[in-house]
C-alpha cells in the first residue's frame, strides 16, 4: 500500500495523486472502495458521509463507507443515487431538502454529490458524498470526485466484488 497521509486543506490535485497511489490495480473492489472512502472522508472538510452503493441489477446496495450507519438498499426511481444511475451523470444537489424523493439516511445531510461508476457500459455503482453544509460541492470538488471515480473504475478489473 502507498504511504498516504491525511492532509488538512489538501488541494484536489493532491487528493487525486493520493487516490492514484492508494488504489492498486489487482486489489479486490471492496479493498479499493474502502480505502478511497476512508481517504475522502478524512481529507474533505465539511462532509459527514462518503461511501459507495453497488448496483445489483435492480437496486443499489450499501458498500464500503465512512460515516453514520446508512440505508442498506436504495430502490430505483427514488433519491439522488437513483437519479445518478438513471441519468448516468453526476448529481450535485445543493439542497437535498428541495430534491424530490430525497432519501434521508442522515437527517444532518443538507447537500449531496453522487457520481455513477460506469464499468463496461453499465452502471456498476455510485460514489456518494454527503455534507451537513448546503451547497458544499463547488466545481473543483465536483471535478475532483468525478476524476477519483474514474481512477477507481480503471482499477476495478472485471468488477467482481470477490474476484477469484
Amino acid at each position: 500500500m502507498a504511504d498516504v497521509r491525511i492532509m488538512e486543506d489538501a488541494t484536489p490535485a493532491m487528493l487525486l495523486a493520493q487516490i492514484d497511489a492508494l488504489l492498486e490495480a489487482g486489489e479486490p473492489p471492496l479493498t479499493l472502495m474502502s480505502n478511497m472512502a476512508s481517504l475522502l472522508f478524512w481529507s474533505l472538510r465539511d462532509v459527514n458521509w462518503v461511501g459507495f452503493y453497488l448496483h445489483d441489477g435492480e437496486r443499489l446496495r450499501l458498500g464500503p463507507f465512512h460515516g453514520k450507519p446508512a440505508c442498506t438498499v436504495l430502490d430505483p426511481g427514488r433519491g439522488v443515487c437513483a437519479a445518478a444511475v438513471r441519468d448516468r451523470r453526476t448529481m450535485n444537489v445543493p439542497d437535498v431538502e428541495a430534491f424530490p424523493g430525497h432519501i434521508a439516511c442522515d437527517a444532518d445531510s443538507r447537500s449531496e454529490l453522487v457520481v455513477p461508476l460506469v464499468l463496461a457500459g453499465s452502471v456498476w455503482g455510485v460514489l456518494d458524498v454527503d455534507s451537513p453544509i448546503p451547497n458544499r460541492f463547488d466545481a473543483d470538488t465536483h471535478a475532483m470526485l468525478e476524476r477519483a471515480a474514474e481512477i477507481l473504475v480503471s482499477r476495478l478489473g472485471s468488477g467482481a466484488v470477490f474476484p477469484s
